[in-house]
């Protein structure tokens, strides 16, 4: 993939996720200051390659998971570090909520899964105690990818009733773990991503918090916000 090509699935990746419509050939013109028909021969090696599809003829194109998992590892192995304005007022309201539940440690977790929620809006969990805390069921089926029913909202369902037993029994390792689509070891049809971090807490050395919402988000805030979050816990608990 050529530096260009990087670049065009980075802009369709963090405009789809702003819109919620596929990312048009135009638009990516003027941003990027070449011709359309450029933009679509380098649409055309995105999609060959896996990393785009087109919804439907004459539409614009989409992030395939291959091209959303492309843009996170740019973001997770620091070749790519997005411009986020608002992200360090987002962390200090985080840090505020959960220092003023300090010497109470259920509470402190519910208080930043809440404030993840608020922020990220998607669907907010945590391990407390061995119990799964969950918040913002909402959020998630408000999506348009969940709101009009079929398979998908079925599948999150699914993977809501399995995420308990499946943390139990896999406790993921990594500090910051992010399946995306497919890659989500249970639900793999529901189009959605599961953002998790581990931390450690009075309860265990393996807690986890994070979110989960569509394949369309923005993952750079949502990875950076989960991190600090887990971190925050950590120190404060």
């Amino acid at each position: 993939m050529t530096e260009r090509q990087k670049q065009i699935l980075i802009a369709i990746v963090e405009q789809y996720a702003e819109v919620a419509v596929p990312v048009g050939s135009v638009t990516l013109a003027k941003l990027f200051g070449v011709s359309s028909a450029t933009i679509r021969s380098e649409m055309s090696r995105l999609e060959q390659t896996g990393l785009i599809s087109q919804p439907h003829t004459s539409a614009g194109r989409i992030p395939t998971d291959k091209g959303y998992r492309v843009y996170v590892n740019q973001i997770t192995e620091q070749e790519y570090v997005p411009t986020l304005p608002t992200f360090d007022r987002s962390a200090r309201a985080i840090e505020a909520r959960v220092n003023s539940y300090g010497d109470r440690t259920d509470q402190a977790i519910r208080s930043a899964v809440d404030s993840l929620v608020e922020l990220t809006h998607n669907l907010g969990i945590a391990t407390i105690d061995g119990q799964l805390y969950m918040s913002g069921i909402g959020n998630l089926f408000s999506q348009p990818e969940f709101m009009h029913g079929g398979k998908a909202p079925q599948a999150v369902a699914q993977l809501l009733d399995n995420l308990e037993p499946w943390l139990r029994e896999t406790a993921p390792t990594e500090p910051l773990s992010v399946y995306i689509g497919e890659e989500n070891p249970i639900g793999k049809s529901s189009g959605a991503s599961l953002v998790i971090s581990r931390f450690r807490s009075p309860y265990s050395d393996k807690s986890y918090i994070g979110v989960l919402g569509p394949t369309r988000q923005s993952y750079a805030r949502v990875i950076r916000l989960v991190s600090q979050t887990a971190s925050m816990l950590e120190e404060t608990l």
